[in-house]
């Protein structure tokens, strides 16, 4: 999968959003997008890393305590 897949795919759902939303103003869309990928990122980055912190910071392009802070601030144990 390329970068263009994942972008088209977050375009389909900002479209979605968007028609749903019918006549009401759009708020705080960058905290909704953010709150809603980043926790479903972090599962499936350790998963892949099969836990190692270390490796998962790596591939996320985070350093590994920034990761640790978002782990515990997402409640995910490793």
């Amino acid at each position: 999968m390329n970068k263009n897949n994942l972008a088209n795919n977050i375009d389909a759902l900002l479209d979605q959003y968007f028609k749903d939303l019918s006549d009401e103003t759009a708020k705080d869309l960058y905290g909704i997008v953010i709150t809603s990928i980043e926790k479903p990122l972090l599962l499936y980055v350790m998963n892949y890393a099969e836990g190692n912190q270390s490796k998962a910071s790596q591939i996320l392009g985070l350093n590994r305590n920034t990761l640790r802070k978002k782990l515990k601030l997402h409640n995910i144990e490793t």
